[in-house]
């Protein structure tokens, strides 16, 4: 079955920069657009970044945008989100998923990992 194992969120200050994993397995990874999504507390979840398969195009939230870089290794079934430039707003916990998400993804995400920064 599909399974999403996000990793590398922690606690770091307004400016730093983090990179987040996501080891995916369950399914063939290198024919699936991928993306990043978050929620805050008391927020919905939102769709963060995305990549096609090939990592040949990539889309961000314009609240992201320049700060945020998403990439794959299809290789080693792995995504990443490369964060720059962190804000307190940019606190939430970051899952990986499939995009579009399908009912199979849908009933799959991952425990997330959780980014809090500080101000």
């Amino acid at each position: 079955q599909v399974q999403l194992v996000e990793s590398g969120g922690g606690l770091v200050q307004s400016g730093g920069s983090l990179r987040l994993s996501c080891a995916a397995s369950g399914f063939t990874f290198s024919n699936k657009d991928m993306g990043w999504y978050r929620q805050a507390p008391g927020k919905e979840r939102e769709r963060v970044a995305t990549i096609t398969n090939t990592g040949s195009s990539t889309n961000y939230a314009a609240s992201v945008l320049g700060r945020f870089t998403i990439s794959r290794d299809n290789a080693k079934k792995t995504l990443y989100l490369q964060m720059n430039s962190l804000k307190p707003e940019d606190t939430a916990v970051y899952y990986c998923n499939a995009h579009p998400l399908g009912s199979v993804f849908n009933r799959s995400w991952g425990q997330g990992t959780q980014l809090t920064v500080s101000s």
